[in-house]
């Protein structure tokens, strides 16, 4: 594996963790890979999401798991952000052609289908 590049802010930042399950069929699976590579993702989408503060962005997916990995500036207001973002063009088109492959309801907003974890260990915390 090649060493993934981290962008310096200059600030410290807000992290959030959330999770997600698929629909449990790898044929699936390799379809929502594919929709979420770079020649497929819609750019509308990429553009919503750095047009209501979110900095970075990644999704990690182990079997039918994926876990979302969210960077934003410290004043950044999730409830928002989430209101605003659910508003924008495509938005909706986006999650109801999502939900297919997702284990949620069609209709769901990105708010509603992602679970927000809590953090209970911190590396840092032990230095």
């Amino acid at each position: 594996m090649e060493g993934i590049p981290v962008r310096n802010y200059g600030q410290p930042v807000k992290r959030y963790v959330q999770i997600l399950d698929l629909k449990d069929n790898p044929d699936l699976i390799e379809t929502y890979k594919k929709q979420h590579s770079k020649p497929y993702m819609w750019r509308e989408i990429i553009d919503g999401i750095k047009s209501v503060g979110i900095l970075e962005m990644e999704l990690y997916v182990q079997g039918n798991r994926l876990v979302m990995i969210v960077e934003t500036p410290l004043d950044f207001d999730w409830d928002k952000a989430m209101s605003k973002l659910a508003g924008l063009p495509r938005q909706q088109e986006w999650e109801d052609w999502n939900a297919q492959y997702q284990d949620c309801k069609v209709g769901e907003t990105s708010d509603e289908k992602w679970k927000l974890m809590d953090r209970m260990f911190h590396l840092y915390e032990y230095e």
